[in-house]
């Protein structure tokens, strides 16, 4: 089954918000000497924190519906702002507040595991 690409209704509001998190081996001497080195071929996994505010409730609905869909497990394509590419992500964590009008956030995790 090929992988869908989220296409939300309207881009996401001002403020997106990138954050790398950095996995490596690191072995630490008692005289402040440190070895490290990168854990794994992509050791940097990009996290990207998305919100959309005034949404109406349909542009709600399709957000969080796609969000559901995929279950935190399925990845999906995704081009953030200031990517070249669309990369693989995940989002494991959302909110919806009904605070008229509607706003959502979400945090997208890049994807490295089998996709297509």
């Amino acid at each position: 089954m090929a992988l869908q690409t989220f296409e939300p209704p309207v881009a996401p509001s001002p403020g997106t918000t990138f954050k790398p998190k950095v996995t490596l081996n690191r072995a630490d001497f008692g005289d402040g000497y440190v070895q490290a080195s990168p854990r794994g071929l992509n050791h940097i996994r990009e996290n990207v924190e998305l919100s959309w505010h005034g949404l109406t409730e349909p542009q709600m609905i399709l957000i969080r519906a796609f969000f559901e869909a995929h279950g935190g497990y399925t990845p999906f394509w995704y081009q953030p702002r200031g990517r070249t590419e669309a990369l693989l992500w995940t989002c494991e964590a959302w909110t919806v507040s009904d605070a008229a009008p509607w706003r959502v956030t979400g945090t997208l995790v890049q994807w490295f595991g089998p996709g297509e």
